[in-house]
């Protein structure tokens, strides 16, 4: 199962790539944040994050709704945070 996770970004590279370090429930990973067209993205704020991508900019009570939630689901959470822990995509 592939699921979007809410993380909160916490470094902006200035490097022009696109990328940012995001928090996911205590894990750091760079992710593309290219794709939010709309909105500027700063730390602090929340991503929704797929497969490396943030895929869409969410408010801090929607994320730690949904974190609840997906803390709830089990093992298939657990896979997805060993997943990303996993991942690199520098």
């Amino acid at each position: 199962m592939c699921l979007g996770i809410p993380g909160e970004i916490v470094a902006i590279a200035q490097d022009g790539s696109g990328l940012a370090t995001v928090d996911v429930s205590g894990v750091r990973r760079v992710v593309n944040v290219a794709l939010i067209e709309d909105e500027a993205v700063h730390p602090g704020d929340w991503v929704l994050v797929h497969v490396g991508f943030a895929l869409s900019k969410i408010d801090e009570e929607e994320a730690k709704l949904t974190l609840s939630y997906l803390e709830n689901v089990g093992q298939a959470y657990r896979d997805e945070l060993r997943a990303l822990a996993d991942s690199d995509i520098k």
